[in-house]
């Protein structure tokens, strides 16, 4: 284990340069304790989202500010860095070590063959680095101090949020902004305007223009957040158009570029290449109309078929054949997982936020059932904290209790194969 008085500065740039990285990351998240350096995408979006959904669905209007930062992680002053550092609990040592590892850097400007000279970096945190995210995080973590709306922050991705039925609700959000102003002036960085949106959600929505300073921001009925497509109605089809276009045209590529057609061959690239286009936080944006069911299905069913020797049988028994999980299963399983962690595993402190431990009547029944909850509106009945909540409970004592999360996964793919 990496101790703060055993190491110097040597040492440390060691550790960063060769191999050990992983551990002065978690170093500082321990030490830092900042809970969205460690948020997935996912876990981020579903906290979020859950939140508005619940909001539209009991007929409220929604606003919700896409802000983006200009430069972010080139414009983190070192000095306002290192000074937070401090006020995070690091000691004065690693506080130094960072200091050092962020110092002493120069830049210049390649044109052709001529150059410009050498200028010092006196900002910025290296990005494609381990601790550039996780120091940027911590530059921000007090980005949220003094505001009543619902802020959520992903590295330089921040979403501001809330309620705007009434002219005092949206003057909430719009002071929000304009102290969110005033927190980039004073740690000298800068929001990008022209690419701060706004998205309105919601049947009685006023569409209300919000401005940051003297500049107003946009509205936009479609959103990528987190690398999903998020619309004004949320439903999420545009999401499935995308991907499913995404997923075909890879395949295609496969089909023109790879001669083979054995499913040794197929199979691997098809799961490594294709299917994670279909699965990336679908827990998240899962479909809710049939038309998209179909258009995920068809890419599958498209892939199984180009393996040699099952042209000609069903698509059920391809499957069958090929080991697979049918897409619709594949999403029960990563719904399954995905509550396993938050009512179990890694993410319990959201999930205290995002379920409600049900009342149990019977001793011999899964122990850790959830309260269903109520809903009017499809977008909210489609949710992951509400249509994944039955599915869990059925699940049998002997899967639920499983003591970590790769023992859950093997348990439940064995009550699985008798599904569906």
């Amino acid at each position: 284990m990496i101790r703060e008085e055993n190491l110097n500065v040597s040492q440390f740039h060691t550790y960063i340069l060769y191999g050990e990285r992983k551990k002065c990351f978690f170093l500082l998240l321990l030490r830092a304790i900042i809970p969205s350096a460690s948020r997935p995408t996912m876990t981020n979006l579903i906290s979020f989202f859950d939140r508005v959904k619940s909001w539209v669905d009991t007929g409220n209007a929604v606003d919700v500010a896409y802000l983006d930062f200009s430069k972010a992680f080139d414009k983190v002053p070192h000095d306002l860095l290192a000074n937070k550092l401090v006020k995070c609990g690091l000691g004065k040592t690693t506080v130094r070590w960072i200091c050092n590892w962020l110092r002493e850097r120069t830049q210049r400007v390649l044109t052709n063959a001529s150059s410009s000279s050498r200028k010092e970096v006196t900002s910025g945190v290296p990005q494609g680095s381990v601790l550039g995210p996780v120091l940027f995080n911590i530059f921000i973590n007090d980005l949220d101090e003094g505001l009543e709306g619902t802020i959520i922050k992903f590295a330089d991705d921040t979403k501001l949020g809330g309620i705007a039925n009434t002219a005092e609700d949206r003057s909430r959000i719009h002071n929000d902004l304009n102290r969110l102003e005033r927190w980039a002036e004073t740690n000298k960085m800068k929001f990008n305007r022209d690419k701060c949106k706004i998205l309105h959600f919601g049947r009685k929505n006023g569409m209300q223009r919000y401005r940051m300073r003297d500049a107003w921001l946009d509205s936009s009925t479609c959103e990528k957040d987190l690398g999903v497509l998020v619309d004004n109605k949320l439903n999420m089809s545009l999401q499935c158009d995308a991907v499913a276009k995404k997923a075909n045209g890879i395949l295609a590529c496969i089909n023109r570029g790879i001669a083979s057609r054995s499913r040794e061959v197929m199979v691997p690239l098809y799961s490594a290449l294709v299917r994670p286009h279909l699965e990336y936080c679908v827990q998240f944006w899962a479909l809710q109309l049939k038309g998209d069911v179909d258009k995920l299905k068809s890419v599958q069913r498209r892939a199984s078929k180009m393996i040699k020797g099952l042209e000609n049988k069903p698509y059920e028994e391809r499957l069958k054949e090929l080991g697979m999980f049918s897409l619709q299963k594949r999403r029960l399983r990563g719904d399954m997982i995905a509550i396993y962690k938050y009512v179990r595993g890694s993410h319990r402190e959201e999930g205290a936020s995002l379920f409600s431990a049900a009342l149990q009547t019977k001793t011999r029944n899964n122990g850790f059932k959830l309260q269903e909850r109520r809903f009017h509106l499809n977008i909210r009945k489609n949710f992951l904290t509400v249509r994944a909540v039955r599915q869990w409970n059925s699940l049998p004592r002997t899967v639920v209790e499983a003591p970590s999360l790769e023992a859950f996964k093997q348990w439940l793919d064995g009550h699985l194969l008798g599904v569906l």
